[in-house]
């Protein structure tokens, strides 16, 4: 797969590692929280339903993530 854009390559590795294990909304935001408007991999995935926070804090895949991360 050619990914047309950098971050797109950065999103594909935010949701690796979510699936990879267990993450609060506190450890997303301290490794991933930007302040740069233009590496906003967070706010996107959050955008683009890729990712949820669920009550518990916990932060998951969705099936639309999942979905993007499995894409052959």
């Amino acid at each position: 797969m050619t990914l047309a854009n950098p971050i797109d390559s950065l999103t594909l590795d935010f949701l690796a590692w979510i699936h990879a294990g267990q993450r609060s909304r506190d450890d997303v935001l301290s490794a991933w929280r930007s302040s740069c408007p233009r590496l906003t991999v967070w706010e996107d995935a959050l955008a683009e339903r890729l990712v949820q926070v669920e009550p518990t804090g916990r932060v998951a895949l969705t099936e639309r993530g999942r979905a993007r991360m499995f894409v052959p």
